[in-house]
């Protein structure tokens, strides 16, 4: 399967929405990571620890949506991995469609209280399941350096394989870009939560996740069909 240019582009403006995705969860859902499981299994700890702010049930919540989009990803990726195009698009479709109904169940949902809780749980679940279908499908695409939700790697190759451990800096700029890029979506998406609250920037991530994807796959490029 051919990797054109463009599909680590996509992946990095994919990144901006995990920025805005991990501002709502921390922010606006009670310090819980609905797309960064490292951090959430942290979290997790920390509650299990009696740390104050910290809940186990919205961890463990956090957790098991996110698996359950990643067994979708799975068997989306498996049956529809012969045509990319469609394959990216039906995840595209997918994903934007549970960021959009998070974006309605924000409605009427008090951030700061965490009240309805019904709402709240609504909300940790459809964006986990959104981010566990995006980290399976990101992961069987396997473009280094660009893994839309965690940097550590990003950052580890940044630094190993620069020119001052004697490296040769390859891929600096996908690396960099990828780092800009989930900045630029946590300061968006913080200033957004404390501003306007939880739906907005939910929203956007949904439309950022379905305009992006659908123009590179309508890109005239008949190789980047497997």
């Amino acid at each position: 399967m051919t990797k054109p240019a463009s599909l680590p582009l996509l992946l990095v403006v994919l990144t901006v929405t995990t920025g805005l995705i991990d501002a709502v969860s921390v922010l606006g859902l009670g310090r819980v990571f609905t797309a960064n499981m490292t951090g959430n299994v942290v979290f997790l700890g920390f509650a299990l620890a009696g740390v104050s702010g910290f809940s186990p049930a919205r961890s463990l919540a956090a957790l098991a949506a996110f698996l359950a989009g990643a067994v979708i990803g799975g068997r989306l990726g498996g049956r529809l991995d012969g045509s990319r195009r469609r394959w990216l698009a039906t995840v595209a479709i997918v994903e934007s469609s549970l960021l959009f109904a998070a974006a309605l169940a924000a409605l009427g949902y008090d951030s700061e209280r965490l009240v309805p809780v019904v709402r709240l749980y609504s909300l940790i679940a459809l964006t986990a399941v959104a981010m566990g279908l995006r980290n399976a499908t990101v992961r069987r695409l396997a473009i280094p350096d660009v893994t839309t939700t965690v940097l550590t790697l990003t950052l580890t190759g940044l630094g190993a394989d620069s020119f001052l451990a004697g490296g040769q800096n390859p891929r600096f700029a996908r690396r960099v870009a990828s780092v800009v890029a989930m900045l630029a979506g946590a300061v968006v998406g913080g200033i957004l939560v404390l501003s306007v609250g939880v739906g907005w920037p939910l929203a956007a991530s949904g439309a950022i996740t379905l305009l992006a994807t659908l123009t590179y796959v309508a890109r005239p490029a008949a190789s980047e069909d497997a």
